[in-house]
């Protein structure tokens, strides 16, 4: 017999990919379909982009936990936000609730949604759902492989130091520069001095209407926030 205890709910991070709707997987359309109450990331003012690329496949009339956060890098991420959602969503998985947390790319790949796994697992149950993440999006819309053979592939964050961010790009095969923003013109510097502007390929916006793809020289200072430089140092990684 049992003590009369409602079973708690799952806490499901879904990957909702870089921007395409129709990146979703399979899985993550199931249980964003199924869930009662969705919770996502988004801007102090406006709309969240998580919710936008899941927004074709929700069938509405789902609970929403906005978690309105600022994108400055320098006050990200924001503790008191996360513990203020950790709770509200805790309110729900223990009414019995599941909650589909969702997360731009793969929740686990720079994901915030790694903010929320760590204060609910250990008393929750909490299931990822990975998805398609910003750089084998900006490779496939460039049509410029990652890496090949034996190629070390580096994922180099812009707002690393500048030396730093030298070092690295100079000891690997081919990098995925992510965070680009107002760090493009160091970014751009730092591959002119290694002999590999030529070789790199800039990307905003991938998979969305806005998508552009241009030579690094042109691109605007600052980047906007969704951009991506690619760099192989064989130019191409069947080369």
């Amino acid at each position: 017999m049992g003590d009369g205890t409602a079973p708690r709910g799952t806490l499901y991070g879904l990957g909702v990919g870089p921007g395409d709707p129709e990146l979703l997987t399979l899985k993550a359309l199931r249980i964003l379909r199924a869930a009662p109450v969705l919770a996502y990331p988004a801007p102090p003012k406006g709309e969240s982009m998580a919710r936008a690329i899941a927004a074709p496949h929700l069938p509405g009339g789902q609970i929403e936990i906005v978690i309105r956060m600022p994108l400055d890098a320098a006050r990200f991420p924001a503790e008191e936000i996360y513990a203020a959602a950790a709770r509200d969503i805790a309110e729900h998985l223990e009414a019995g609730r599941d909650v589909a947390a969702l997360c731009e790319g793969d929740p686990f790949f720079y994901g915030s949604f790694m903010y929320l796994f760590g204060r609910l697992a250990p008393a929750h149950s909490v299931e990822v759902v990975p998805g398609v993440s910003s750089p084998m999006a900006c490779a496939a819309a460039l049509g410029a492989p990652l890496a090949a053979r034996n190629d070390v592939l580096s994922v180099l964050p812009a707002p690393l130091d500048e030396d730093l961010l030298k070092a690295r790009l100079a000891e690997c095969d081919a990098a995925a520069i992510v965070k680009v923003g107002r760090h493009i013109a160091k970014v751009r510097r730092v591959l002119r001095e290694l002999g590999l502007e030529a070789r790199a390929r800039y990307i905003e916006r991938a998979g969305l209407a806005a998508e552009r793809i241009l030579p690094l020289a042109e691109a605007a200072d600052p980047a906007p926030y969704f951009s991506m430089v690619l760099v192989h140092r064989r130019g191409e990684a069947w080369a």
